[in-house]
């Protein structure tokens, strides 16, 4: 690592960090039941993940890492059972572990292929109240699972749904962790024959297990030869035939894109008070079909996000006061939804099925 920080990197991504020790003891991991898709019985991790010997060595990592200037950070896959589990790979309230392990109980664990409020609004709110006031990392793709716009996609509004994603990722208070493609909507495109498969765990696991190849497809830049990925016409993992139309150069060209929509969110996020800095505060509970919560600065900065995560159009009325905002009156600064782009109150706000709406508060 001091190679790498001597050379001047920011930091390092720490892959499946909670497997780094096993037990001392060797112990078999205990059977749970069936098999699993490889043919094997289906066991436990209790021996080989997240045991209590790596925090030690994270501590050291996070020691060394503090001796460099320039703020280094150490980046974590962590999948973990709940948000206690999350707050030791911080360091707890001393923080002296991980700056940033990813919160995969948001976007990966559980159900992730169902968009579930009553979930998403759990798991925010622990995040936001259990960590010690740390930094949460919320991630909703990686190289290791089926891409989310087909995870939580219902095959008719794909796109409205990885719009709703992103809106989730970077209007929430936590830091945004994207996976290339996800800005452009790209699809998982899982091998169809066990020849085409390079994933070692597609090819143990076939057909069954297809692997990861689908979701490790070459990045789609423009509608040329091989994506304008590459000169060489025989790439590691085949272009996708979708990068015809989904691509940088198109989306780039069209207002309506999700490429588009990615951008505006960032810069919505980089230059609104209360998107970069202020406290998140949950809005009408009860509802389980539209997520919806404020972020303020406490100084008149004020923005109000909602999502309906159905696919029926929802009304909404909204209540600032217990969060400690005053206003009703709204401007809309981000919307896929026609219909919401002149909306000016809180009051009867009519959703269309997975409609991202984000206004801040007059």
């Amino acid at each position: 690592m001091r190679f790498w920080l001597d050379r001047g990197v920011a930091g390092f991504r720490l892959d499946a960090i909670p497997t780094l020790f096993e037990d001392p003891q060797l112990r078999n991991e205990p059977e749970t039941g069936g098999t699993n898709a490889y043919g094997d019985p289906a066991v436990s991790d209790i021996y080989t993940s997240n045991l209590p010997e790596v925090h030690d060595v994270i501590r050291r990592m996070r020691a060394m890492v503090a001796t460099y200037p320039g703020d280094r950070v150490l980046i974590g896959e962590t999948y973990l059972p709940n948000t206690a589990e999350l707050d030791k790979w911080y360091g707890g309230e001393a923080k002296n572990e991980l700056q940033l392990p990813m919160d995969m109980l948001i976007g990966m664990n559980g159900d992730h292929a169902k968009l579930d409020v009553a979930k998403f609004r759990q798991h925010l709110e622990e995040v936001q109240t259990q960590v010690h006031g740390s930094q949460p990392l919320i991630v909703f793709d990686n190289h290791d699972n089926m891409r989310a716009i087909d995870r939580y996609g219902d095959g008719v509004h794909n796109g409205e749904i990885n719009k709703l994603l992103a809106t989730m990722l970077f209007t929430t208070k936590a830091t945004a962790l994207m996976y290339y493609g996800e800005e452009l909507g790209m699809p998982t495109t899982t091998p169809t024959r066990k020849e085409d498969v390079r994933d070692p765990t597609g090819l143990a696991g076939w057909p069954k297990e297809k692997g990861r190849d689908g979701e490790r497809t070459p990045m789609q830049w423009t509608t040329g030869p091989q994506a304008g990925f590459s000169t060489n016409p025989k790439t590691w993992l085949p272009i996708p035939s979708s990068y015809k139309t989904i691509n940088v150069a198109v989306e780039s060209r069209e207002p309506g894109s999700q490429l588009e929509w990615f951008k505006k969110l960032i810069e919505l996020r980089r230059t609104t008070p209360a998107l970069r800095d202020g406290k998140m505060t949950m809005l009408d509970t009860s509802n389980n079909d539209v997520l919806s919560y404020v972020r303020s600065t406490g100084s008149g900065s004020a923005v109000v996000v909602a999502m309906n995560c159905t696919a029926e159009a929802k009304t909404i009325s909204l209540d600032l006061s217990g969060a400690g905002v005053a206003g009703t009156k709204v401007k809309t600064l981000a919307t896929d939804a026609a219909s919401l782009k002149s909306t000016g109150t809180l009051t009867s706000v009519t959703l269309p099925p997975f409609a991202s709406w984000v206004a801040s508060v007059e």
